[in-house]
């Protein structure tokens, strides 16, 4: 099977592809390597395939370049995973975040309808639920108090999808993640975050009062349900919800990486900041009955495997 992954030098696209080349599937990554964070950790993800999988270097929003790519791979499947990410800078650079997020997500749609590529896994998020007053939070629930730009984009990017289905036969699923989790996980996120802070011995910043919560998801868990999904032989459009199904207040989220530390945390109390939802919650039952989805890792249990797996690399880089 030829397969795209863009993004594929990123967090959750770097576990994909080797998933992918552990299964014998042919590879091709698309990455822009952009300076959203150390493009050099993205360099260090793509060493770590040892010459398995095809790199491009290019944008998404490149029309050209994303028709040429699709000229030479003849893919099967697409995992589009690329993506301008974050809630918070996405209020403060909505432009850039619309033009990676929707013209670049319909780039690959439609190169994917001019050179028959027939599958199409899209990256959505857990953010386009917004301030939703229903908990757990299912994927039949209406989408109306979305409060991101980034949030907006993902759920353009569905729509998109949908229509590329239903005009052009497409077979599309698009995935919901709630807060990723585990190794090469993004700097800017609060696990790592919080790890490398408490470690240095320095403030970690903690927004309102550590009441809210997320459903965070370990990688695996996630990679699981991506592979699961690009397999899907149901409805021609589909989407999923991918967490896992248990919620983790902040304060409860500091104390886990201070366990598995073995440090404590001095912490900074600062406001809670524009664009944040109270909770995130994540209702899988239709993962589990259509994709055998089953997450298996607890916060209990990936909180000390990423610290563990950060204390690796810390040492690696001393040597």
């Amino acid at each position: 099977m030829n397969v795209l992954v863009t993004g594929g030098a990123g967090f959750i696209g770097s576990h994909t592809v080797e998933r992918l080349l552990g299964q014998g599937a042919r590879v091709t990554v698309l990455d822009e390597f952009n300076d959203f964070y150390d493009p050099a950790v993205k360099r260090a993800n793509v060493e770590a395939f040892g010459g398995g999988a095809e790199v491009v270097e290019g944008d998404i929003r490149d029309r050209g370049l994303v028709d040429r790519v699709f000229a030479a791979g003849k893919f099967d499947l697409v995992i589009h995973l690329a993506a301008r990410a974050g809630v918070r800078p996405s209020i403060m650079e909505p432009e850039l975040y619309l033009a990676t997020n929707i013209n670049g997500t319909f780039n690959l749609l439609e190169a994917s309808r001019r050179h028959g590529c027939g599958r199409f896994v899209f990256a959505s998020s857990s953010s386009v639920y917004g301030i939703n007053k229903k908990v757990p939070f299912a994927e039949t629930d209406l989408i109306v108090n979305t409060i991101s730009p980034y949030a907006m984009t993902k759920m353009a990017g569905e729509q998109l999808c949908s229509n590329y289905t239903n005009l052009y036969g497409i077979r599309t699923v698009c995935l919901r993640f709630f807060t990723v989790y585990g190794p090469r996980q993004r700097p800017d996120l609060a696990i790592s975050k919080f790890t490398k802070l408490i470690d240095e011995g320095k403030p970690v910043p903690r927004y309102g009062d550590g009441s809210t919560a997320r459903d965070y998801t370990y990688i695996e868990d996630i990679v699981d349900g991506i592979l699961a999904s690009s397999r899907y032989e149901g409805e021609m459009f589909e989407i999923f919800n991918l967490g896992g199904s248990q919620t983790t207040k902040l304060s409860e989220l500091i104390v886990a990486v201070e366990r598995a530390l073995g440090k404590t945390a001095e912490i900074e109390n600062l406001p809670l900041q524009p664009g944040d939802v109270p909770l995130t919650y994540a209702d899988v039952t239709k993962a589990k009955e259509l994709l055998g989805y089953a997450p298996h890792t607890p916060v209990s249990e990936g909180v000390p495997k990423f610290v563990a797996w950060y204390r690796e690399m810390r040492e690696r880089l001393k040597r």
